[in-house]
């Protein structure tokens, strides 16, 4: 049997048509798969990424740590050093009311934590997101996920959560006293980069202030310097009550975080001890990974250079006959096309042309960019020549830009 027969007889699927890409190397934004041919990962393992594949003083980082211990025992019982040293690089970039940190293991996780967080600490059961908005696949997650499609199959879902309109303000107003916390994205990215209206939001944290709901921002995706600075939040004009982050936290590896004021974690200590435990969330590897990352966007200009990169591909792909809307925020990036039969023979034809993209959740008519931020203009303007040229071949020449 060859691998891909072996991956799907023994790998569990999730759907009935993966990639099956077999791919041997990666380096920087591109992948090399067993037959040599080299791809240009224009989705950074969906904005998982952000400073590449393999960069060199996060392989270093691993490897120094791996030499020391990986795991030694479960979360909050040991002083780890890279767990502490991250923690205190983390808070001190955050404002300081978001000053403790709990690590576990993906974004998934953190919803779950943030979730008994704020039922706990308010005493109450109320839990408000929106609709379209993605916030994992786990139990709780999936609750307060606004997708019906992605629901139905595993009702019932945790009691006492509802949905509201994102940029609604009148729906503002479903915000009480009864409410644990709002849980809540910068930007809804799977339902195709839908930007926030920055009014709504500063509304949204106003409302929570007056109702004592806590207002849980998920940055899972938007956060570690996608968006043009360190945190989306940032450009929005408020902060949240406690902070969400998985995906880029980890620099490759698996790690997500909530944040919070140390006052509402130390809630987890008691009444029961061991409120939220984990095994591995926090471990040696994944902290040591995730703070030479931190290290090199703190130092370095990928972060800033994120504004020049994104008009790059907006100058180059927005005015396009065959797309219907280019919607952004920092590189994080929806091409719109008719709907998802011609998206997905887009996307395969850019893989056959060694570009990978893919599509989004909630939007399955757009294209999704999120590259490495790493990468160069000649390299955005060889990317996007490629991504039309796929537009042109399957919906047809008219309109073609040239680069």
């Amino acid at each position: 049997m060859t691998q891909r027969d072996l991956f799907l007889r023994y790998v569990a699927q999730t759907s009935d048509s993966p990639l099956l890409l077999n791919i041997d190397q990666a380096d920087g934004i591109y992948l090399c798969d067993t037959d040599g041919k080299i791809y240009i990962d224009l989705i950074a393992g969906i904005s998982v990424s952000n400073l590449g594949h393999c960069f060199p003083t996060v392989v270093e980082a691993i490897h120094e740590q791996a030499q020391r211990y990986s795991h030694l025992m479960v979360y909050g019982e040991y002083a780890y050093s890279p767990q502490v040293e991250l923690a205190k690089l983390l808070c001190s970039v955050l404002p300081r009311t978001l000053d403790n940190v709990y690590f576990v293991n993906s974004g998934s996780e953190a919803v779950e934590g943030a979730l008994k967080l704020a039922k706990r600490f308010t005493n109450r059961s109320e839990l408000i997101s929106c609709y379209d908005s993605y916030h994992g696949s786990t139990h709780g997650a999936l609750s307060v996920s606004g997708n019906e499609m992605r629901q139905q199959a595993f009702r019932p879902l945790l009691p006492d959560v509802r949905h509201i309109h994102y940029n609604n303000l009148t729906d503002l107003q479903y915000i009480t006293e009864r409410t644990a916390a709002v849980i809540i994205e910068p930007v809804q990215a799977e339902r195709g980069v839908v930007l926030p209206n920055k009014e709504f939001l500063l509304q949204l944290r106003q409302r929570c202030l007056e109702t004592g709901a806590l207002l849980i921002l998920d940055e899972i995706q938007t956060g570690f310097g996608r968006t043009g600075t360190l945190f989306a939040f940032e450009q929005l004009g408020f902060v949240p009550d406690i902070l969400l982050l998985g995906k880029a936290f980890g620099g490759g590896l698996p790690l997500g975080a909530f944040v919070a004021n140390r006052r509402y974690m130390q809630c987890l200590t008691h009444q029961p001890v061991l409120g939220h435990i984990t095994t591995f969330g926090g471990n040696a590897l994944c902290c040591a990974a995730s703070l030479a990352t931190l290290k090199v966007l703190l130092t370095e200009n990928y972060v800033v250079s994120v504004a020049e990169k994104a008009q790059i591909f907006h100058r180059l792909l927005s005015q396009h006959q065959h797309i219907k809307a280019f919607r952004q925020f920092g590189l994080l990036m929806a091409i719109e096309l008719e709907d998802f039969t011609t998206t997905k023979r887009i996307i395969d034809r850019c893989i056959e042309k060694g570009l990978i993209t893919d599509w989004f959740l909630f939007a399955d008519n757009c294209l999704r960019i999120a590259p490495p931020l790493i990468i160069t203009e000649p390299q955005i303007i060889y990317a996007c020549r490629i991504i039309i040229e796929a537009i042109d071949e399957v919906v047809g020449q008219e309109g073609k830009i040239m680069l």
